[in-house]
């Protein structure tokens, strides 16, 4: 309300008569002028008033005993739109919206008669010419990426969309969708790989590619390429931006190539006849999935839903119990605002492509389960912190089956010990943390695995299990600068033929720790010569000492050395496109005796050596579409690694290099 309009009001609120008899007191203003003054602040919207009205119809007002002239007459413009705030006007009826699953349009009567609804904003900016859409364009506007809904093919929308000069609805009639609320999300990943390399290679019985090789080992490099490409569609139902998807399906195919040369024969193959090199090629299925909402539990959106089929599982935070995609169920959700969440989940493991690691849907599945539970709680103990409790069993039924890879390699049961096979359970009791505390950052995992192992493979009795494992990770932010620390024990056997086997070991362990598989000992596996065919002392991509003949198609093996690991590393983010990383990690068997009995040897000390590895990041677009990576890592053996493999030159040091390209669309 401006200061004229309220004079007006003042004017038509004081008896003309009364103004006449008696002159007003300039020391205190008339009540119904501090009213009206008192509310020129509020800017309150008004309407004309019949007082208004007459007051510009009526007889200008005579002088007063002052002699002061009579107020001018104010234009009729001035008071038209206007009205006296100690009248009220009935309020119109309160709209009242009923939204049963979504939010709908305000009905039309809620706008004045020159707005029109508009059924969605996805519409609008089309009809606008605000975008122009660009199917190969990932960064802008893109129904393939799930920006925008599947135009339904209705003929009332063919129609809407004629009218409007807009290309029809191209959506299949035959997938069925009724509703305007699906949308489609394509995916394609390039990832290429080259690596250079060199570990211990164990020169074959019958055969040597190299005349001059002798003793137990031969030539150390070796070459890998490989070129992966990933494909996934999603059809999700439902405005996921603040919500859960009501429906989502989902499949993801994975068609590698790889070649390996190494320079020794019977390392690729288990027939001494076929070369030292390998070509090979897989399709695997990764991912193929239903996920469906069950409910809601609040107007904040905590849910519970399931999602059934072949799925990615991860089972902490850093992978290092198990990280894989396979065939399972699971009934997952959250509560109090997203900060508690739980799931339940069982998983029915698939046999993997030998050479791929992919998943292979030609062979029926394993007699191998995992049954988990966990519940998630953010901010404790300490805010800022995250807190995950954990329960997992893992059943395995794999005695009397003999399993042999595609390079002619037995994998179950590993060719060590008494070569027997066998069943055990593993049940694996877990806390895991992750979160900051102040300027520390920390991420921490610990787990106490005990049950039953049928026939020890050295005893080939039954043996309890009990290991132990833990792992911390603390770091500390400087602007532009990450430092960080990194420790872990995983527990080894310290009597292999007792009936106690106290060496931990994961089911399927991919850890993002300690530089991951930057790191030499993460990336690259070691032969256990000597001691076991086809058994590596470490797996690739895994940290854990266990002995097993392969991550992807061996079994848990609990009689093993053990792990002990301290190391500091740094990430240096020098802009936003370029990272470089570096880690410096020492290595420790917990315990040997283990492996002394393996190759019957009498002492073999517990120091594997430094890891010390260096990666550069860079992605040109600031973003993940387009990733390089450089990385380089050296191990330097200790005391222990060369009891081992003692044959190798002292000097010798051993390295990985990593050139790697990611393109995603």
């Amino acid at each position: 309300m401006t200061l004229a309009a309220a004079f007006v009001s003042l004017l038509t609120s004081v008896d003309p008569a009364a103004l006449a008899a008696s002159p007003p007191d300039r020391s205190a203003p008339h009540p119904a002028a501090a009213s009206s003054l008192a509310l020129v602040s509020q800017d309150d919207e008004v309407a004309p008033t019949e007082g208004a009205a007459s007051m510009s119809e009526a007889q200008p007002l005579p002088p007063n005993e002052r002699g002061e002239p009579p107020p001018v007459p104010l234009d009729e413009e001035l008071i038209e739109g206007r009205r006296r705030p100690d009248i009220e006007r009935d309020l119109p009826d309160a709209v009242e919206q009923v939204n049963p699953g979504a939010i709908r349009s305000p009905p039309p009567e809620a706008f004045p008669g020159f707005n029109i609804p508009i059924p969605d904003r996805w519409r609008l900016i089309e009809s606008l010419g605000i975008v122009t859409e660009r199917w190969w364009d990932p960064y802008n506007q893109n129904t393939l990426k799930g920006d925008r809904p599947l135009c339904i093919p209705t003929e009332e929308e063919q129609e809407r969309r004629r009218q409007a000069g807009q290309r029809r609805c191209a959506t299949p009639r035959w997938l069925g969708l009724q509703s305007n609320d699906w949308f489609f999300v394509a995916s394609a990943v390039s990832d290429t790989v080259f690596e250079p390399r060199s570990f211990p290679i164990p020169v074959g019985v019958q055969s040597t590619q190299n005349p001059d090789s002798n003793d137990v080992f031969g030539r150390n490099n070796s070459i890998a390429a490989v070129q992966t490409f990933i494909f996934g569609a999603a059809l999700i139902k439902g405005s996921t931006a603040y919500k859960p998807p009501d429906i989502e399906w989902r499949v993801t195919f994975a068609a590698q190539a790889n070649y390996v040369d190494v320079p020794e024969r019977r390392v690729l193959d288990v027939r001494p006849t076929v070369g030292s090199n390998r070509f090979d090629y897989a399709l695997g299925v990764q991912e193929a999935f239903l996920d469906y909402h069950l409910g809601d539990t609040s107007y904040r959106y905590d849910f519970y839903s399931f999602r059934l089929g072949i799925q990615p599982f991860n089972l902490d935070f850093r992978g290092f119990l198990f990280q894989d995609q396979q065939l399972g169920f699971r009934l997952f959700g959250n509560r109090d605002n997203n900060r508690f969440q739980f799931n339940l989940a069982a998983i029915w493991r698939l046999e993997k492509d030998t050479n791929s690691g992919l998943n292979n849907l030609f062979q029926r599945p394993r007699d191998d389960w995992v049954l988990h539970a966990n519940v998630y709680r953010q901010d404790f103990p300490v805010i800022n912190v995250t807190s995950e409790l954990s329960l997992t069993w893992n059943i395995n039924r794999e005695r009397g089956e003999i399993e042999v890879d595609d390079n002619g390699f037995p994998v179950r049961p590993a060719l060590i010990g008494n070569l027997l096979t066998r069943n055990y359970d593993a049940f694996y009791v877990g806390y895991n943390a992750d979160g900051h505390i102040g300027r520390l950052n920390l991420s921490a995992s610990t787990y106490a695995v005990f049950g039953s192992d049928r026939r020890n493979i050295f005893t080939g009795e039954n043996a309890r299990i009990e290991g132990y494992f833990a792992a911390i990770e603390p770091s500390v932010d400087f602007n532009w600068i990450r430092v960080r620390g990194a420790g872990l024990f995983a527990s080894g056997d310290g009597d292999p033929y007792d009936d106690v086997q106290h060496g931990f070991d994961a089911i399927f362990e991919n850890p993002i720790f300690a530089g991951a598989d930057t790191s030499y000992w993460v990336r690259q596996t070691i032969p256990f010569a000597g001691g076991g065919r086809a058994v590596s002392l470490n797996g690739r991509n895994g940290i854990l000492n266990t002995l097993r003949s392969s991550k992807e198609q061996g079994q848990s093996n609990f009689v093993n050395p053990g792990t002990m690991l301290l190391g500091v590393g740094a990430d240096l983010d020098i802009s936003q496109q370029l990272r470089v990383s570096g880690n410096v990690n020492h290595l420790w068997f917990h315990r040997t005796e283990s492996l002394e009995a393996l190759r019957m040897q009498g002492t073999i000390r517990r120091d594997i050596g430094w890891d010390i590895s260096a990666a550069l990041i860079y992605r040109p677009t600031a973003i993940q579409n387009v990733v390089f990576r450089l990385s380089g890592a050296v191990l330097q053996p200790g005391t222990g690694f060369r009891d081992l493999f003692d044959d190798q030159p002292q000097d010798d040091r051993y390295y990985s290099v990593l050139l790697n390209t990611i393109l995603t669309y």
